[in-house]
């Protein structure tokens, strides 16, 4: 397995993109610690099914994203428990659709918050044990949104353009550390985060929720098919392999040839 004795992190991962990368990781072999919300019945079973179907340890942390001290001490915890944390995926992540002039500013705060100020504590957290090792993988789910604008989404996108902006920053100073920095970008991907992202835009737009998936949504993708959870994580377990060692500090689209228009 390319992933034996490895270890990760994967935020927001008991359910949808997050889950499909840490089953993806831990089949590869890889230990996984696993972090989102929701009940604590519900996280266990999450918890257990991976660790059930692979082998691999599963650890479940309930850090907040909104909580800075609670983010570092989930990375203490798995470095403590492991031994190392050698894989980072951050991929937490909240969505809000507005326009500008309506947009609450606890809601921009957030998701401002979640999606990008998150993964700057994480990743500082670990680069001091990969540069050590010589060795990590640092890899942030963006969306195309990170390259690509949409209107009534002005929080998001501006955290996903700061995504891949610090991905290409903390790319350049690991790469002389056996350590890369990337970013997946998803084009419209069915997830939890996307349903209500429909109702959301539905509303906001003043039109049916069936007209949003077929004019709104999928009129970006040129294949007019949602993007798989699975299809995701194949890549972000390629990015964990030898043969991407070269590629670091790049925002990969996978989003059906939306931003290739």
């Amino acid at each position: 397995m390319m992933l034996k004795d490895k270890n990760a992190v994967v935020t927001g991962s008991t359910s949808g993109i997050g889950l499909a990368i840490a089953r993806g990781l831990a089949e590869q072999g890889a230990n996984v610690m696993i972090n989102g919300l929701g009940s604590a019945e519900d996280n266990e079973a999450v918890r257990q099914s991976i660790e059930d179907d692979f082998g691999t340890k599963v650890l479940f942390s309930a850090a907040n994203m909104l909580k800075s001290e609670q983010i570092i001490a989930m990375i203490a915890e798995a470095d403590k428990t492991f031994g190392s944390v050698d894989i980072l995926v951050n991929n937490a992540g909240i969505q809000f659709v507005s326009p500008i002039e309506d947009f609450p500013e606890e809601k921009w705060d957030a998701i401002i918050a979640i999606n990008l100020t998150s993964a700057f504590h994480t990743i500082k957290a670990v680069t001091p044990g990969m540069k050590k090792r010589g060795w990590g993988r640092i890899i942030n789910t963006a969306s195309a949104h990170a390259l690509v604008a949409s209107p009534y989404k002005s929080a998001y996108v501006a955290a996903k353009h700061g995504i891949a902006g610090l991905t290409k920053t903390v790319g350049l100073e690991l790469a002389e550390f056996g350590t890369t920095v990337n970013s997946i970008a998803p084009g419209y991907v069915w997830t939890p985060l996307v349903e209500q992202q429909v109702a959301d835009t539905a509303k906001a737009r003043g039109i049916t929720e069936e007209q949003v998936i077929q004019d709104v949504l999928l009129k970006a993708q040129p294949t007019k098919k949602f993007v798989t959870v699975e299809q995701v994580a194949a890549v972000a377990v390629f990015l964990c392999s030898d043969h991407a060692a070269s590629i670091t500090g790049s925002t990969l689209p996978v989003d059906g040839g939306w931003t290739a228009q």
